[in-house]
């Protein structure tokens, strides 16, 4: 029997975890585990993935993936050792109330003045970002890990200049199976921070705790914040601090990060075991006697046989060994084992296989969660079922229900796509519209009342203004968008869309997850692509940035109003719908291209946590406003800013370099004089057009104006071409490349030669669906 074979309500004892490689690794890190009880809670609308329930958490799994794990019926669950027998009410610790310990043995206190560096580490939803901002404050800086485009947020801690704490992305294990993970590795191997400090959601601890003994494993100064514990305490339950503390051996605080209750005391003991150098009481998790010690005695002796490799790498000896255990290449090669060691090595393994009875990765992960067990059952007093999890299961009968799971999902993004598109967003964008035209208008004055030379005024007018202007007045829609977007992100419910858009989106050759940036695009492109950085697989996340410039963005609305009025004023609304479909359609379709050629294979497995629903925290969002605006203007006044410069010399010079007033002489006009014959097969082979092409790479509003500017009227552009020219257009303007702002942001996500690639594929693909409508109407 299999676990894709349970029914709704049914629970299961794990026999077998099929699957190879990082994936099956995977498994067995987020708990599914031979022996493991596991429910069935229900599935996705569209029938798969499905959610399921494991060391109480909810997690979802395909049900492809879920038929390489065999099960046997519940009728025994795993032994775990009985909670200690005092069954008197255990006082609830203070938060911040610091424990007894602090070993004494091998104190090296650090010199005075030495920077202490600390890693802020912790599963994803565990309050980790929330942490990092009381701990920081606004002494943030935001970089990338080396490599890669995972953001690197740094600052010191408040009141304390001679530390830096580094906010690691949330990760489930020290395994490389996500580029997160991978980046978190290579940050605590290579740069060796002085502590760590590991964020614990006490209200789902026992998921938590695996990370943490693999971060012991590391012999690096740590201590254990058990976040959440006002939760813990308002559900009835407790954590004997000092018992966990003896059995962990480091300290342990308890706190609440988003009531900054406990923090203090956190940060005190933190300096402490980073300054003196207390690394972890203990680091060996496998006792003697524990399934007669077979992972004990190949753990042990692997320690003996890669003790100098270990060092010569500079990996601490007792990770480098359970890695190799697991099967980890990088770690194998890191240490530079001859082949005469890999085979005693292999051999001892095979040994604790025949041994345990167990394969070598589930050993592994048995032996964390048996000793996680142990721990839970000496030192957690269980709450009663916690009121944050009653209230998703309320929730999530709508939200995920059967038949009320889409319709709720296109009502609320309906409702933030008009709040900001219709009311919030549009009436901030029209504010700050209005004051950069009052402050152009300003300064043409000073410049004409100065009598500043004619180009240097067009310049900084017709230019900067007129062009970095109109790109600033989008800052509104963007930070309002993200504001309702992470207000989904934060309740935990985009997790749920992802769950339940999942099987559609894998038809494609994607994961649920891509559907939110791709949701975005249609207001804006930037913020999809800057979305994007969520996605766990690179393959993923490229196919999404390359995709979402497909979905039409609310900035090609002038473009179809203006075609739609004035050649199809009947169909006006058919055929504006009709647009977002046919984007929507070739998006499909380039998806299934990729997904057959360079982005060839399936998309990574959907293994993931449904956390509860949480209400946000406002200074959190406010936080991650900031920095999405700060990022936003970065771009503007680089990027953007010398863009528009370039397009406005083109504009305004001829190929003598003089400035001329007639638009037809200018650079910009021969250049399109040169590409238009590229569009007469499509019908619209006019100069004009094709310079309001050029000029809509800067902004897509500006196709409009170069329009009607060049053409002198709106009614004149009408008249110069039939409903069978404007329809090739109206395509092409659809499908080609998106604004230079969008272009920045790939180029800044994915690299130059990705934003390279992806407008020439938007050209091309807009070129020939263009003309496959245009002989379409001509051969109607």
């Amino acid at each position: 029997m299999t676990l894709k074979e349970l029914n709704i309500g049914e629970s299961a004892v794990i026999e077998t975890v099929g699957g190879q490689g990082a994936l099956r690794q995977h498994f067995l890190d987020m708990g599914l585990i031979p022996g493991e009880k596991v429910t069935l809670v229900k599935f996705a609308p569209m029938g798969d993935p499905m959610e399921l329930q494991i060391h109480g958490y909810a997690l979802t799994l395909r049900l492809d993936d879920a038929a390489q794990i065999n099960v046997s019926p519940a009728k025994t669950v795993r032994v775990v050792p009985a909670a200690c027998p005092e069954q008197k009410v255990v006082e609830h610790p203070g938060l911040g109330e610091g424990g007894r310990y602090h070993t004494k043995k091998g104190e090296n206190p650090l010199p005075d003045g030495t920077t202490l560096t600390f890693a802020l580490a912790g599963n994803q939803n565990c309050g980790k970002t929330t942490l990092f901002n009381q701990l920081t404050g606004s002494n943030q800086h935001v970089g990338n890990f080396p490599g890669v485009t995972v953001d690197r947020k740094s600052g010191a801690i408040k009141g304390h200049p001679e530390t830096e704490v580094t906010d690691l992305p949330g990760i489930y294990s020290m395994s490389p199976y996500s580029s997160e993970e991978i980046v978190t590795r290579q940050f605590l191997i290579n740069e060796k921070p002085t502590g760590i400090i590991n964020i614990v959601d006490a209200t789902n601890i026992e998921r938590n705790l695996y990370l943490t003994m693999q971060l012991m494993e590391l012999d690096t100064p740590m201590v254990l914040a058990l976040n959440m514990m006002d939760e813990v305490r308002g559900n009835g339950g407790t954590i004997r601090i000092n018992q966990m503390e003896a059995m962990l051996g480091i300290p342990v605080v308890p706190i609440s990060a988003a009531k900054n209750e406990g923090v203090d005391e956190l940060v005190d003991h933190a300096i402490h075991v980073a300054k003196y150098q207390e690394r972890p009481g203990r680091l060996d998790f496998c006792g003697e006697d524990d399934h007669g010690g077979a992972v004990h005695r190949c753990i042990h002796g692997i320690i003996h046989l890669i003790e100098d490799h270990a060092k010569t790498a500079g990996i601490p000896v007792r990770f480098a060994a359970t890695k190799l255990v697991e099967g980890d290449h990088r770690i194998e090669e890191a240490l530079q084992l001859d082949q005469n060691e890999k085979e005693m090595i292999e051999h001892i393994i095979l040994q604790m296989e025949q041994e345990r009875g167990l394969d070598r990765a589930a050993a592994i992960a048995d032996m964390r969660f048996h000793f996680i067990h142990q721990l839970v059952a000496q030192t957690v007093v269980k709450p009663h079922q916690s009121k944050e999890q009653l209230r998703s299961n309320r929730i999530d009968r709508i939200l995920t229900g059967k038949y009320t799971a889409i319709p709720a999902f296109v009502g609320i993004m309906a409702l933030v796509f008009y709040l900001t598109f219709g009311i919030i967003g549009s009436g901030l964008q029209d504010l700050l519209a209005a004051g950069i035209d009052r402050l152009t208008t300003l300064t043409d004055n000073a410049l004409t009342a100065w009598e500043v030379n004619p180009a240097v005024h067009s310049l900084v007018i017709d230019g900067i203004f007129t062009g970095v202007g109109s790109v600033l007045s989008f800052l509104p829609i963007i930070v309002t968008l993200f504001f309702f977007l992470s207000l989904l992100e934060d309740t935990g419910y985009m997790a749920r869309v992802a769950f339940v858009m999942d099987k559609l989106l894998r038809r494609i050759g994607l994961s649920g997850r891509s559907i939110v940036p791709m949701l975005i695009g249609f207001g804006c492109t930037v913020p999809g692509v800057m979305a994007s950085r969520t996605l766990p697989s690179e393959r993923d996340r490229k196919m999404t940035i390359l995709l979402t410039p497909f979905m039409s963005c609310s900035a090609k609305l002038p473009i179809y109003s203006l075609f739609a009025a004035a050649f199809f004023p009947r169909q006006a609304a058919l055929v504006m719908v009709g647009l977002y479909f046919l984007g929507i359609l070739v998006g499909v379709g380039m998806a299934i291209l990729l997904k057959g050629t360079v982005f060839k294979g399936e998309a990574v497995p959907f293994v993931m946590e449904l956390p509860n629903y949480r209400l946000p925290g406002l200074k959190n969002v406010a936080q991650l406003l900031w920095e999405k605006a700060r990022d936003f203007l970065e771009r503007a006044f680089t990027v953007i800013f010398i863009a528009t410069i370039v397009i406005w010399f083109l504009q305004n010079f001829d190929l003598r370099l003089r400035l001329t007033s007639d638009p037809q002489t200018s650079i910009l006009a021969l250049l399109a004089g040169g590409i238009a014959p590229l569009f007469a097969p499509l019908g619209f082979g006019d100069w004009r057009v094709s310079t309001a092409l050029i000029t809509g790479f800067m902004a897509k509003e500006s196709v409009v104006s170069t329009l009607t500017i060049l053409f002198g009227s709106s009614a004149a552009f009408a008249a110069a071409l039939t409903p069978a020219q404007a329809a090739p257009l109206l395509v092409f303007c659809l499908l080609y490349t998106p604004c230079i702002a969008a272009v920045a942001s790939v180029k800044r996500e994915l690299g130059g030669k990705w934003a390279a690639i992806m407008v020439v594929n938007q050209c091309v693909t807009a070129w020939l669906c263009a003309l496959v409508m245009r002989l379409i109407l001509l051969a109607i």
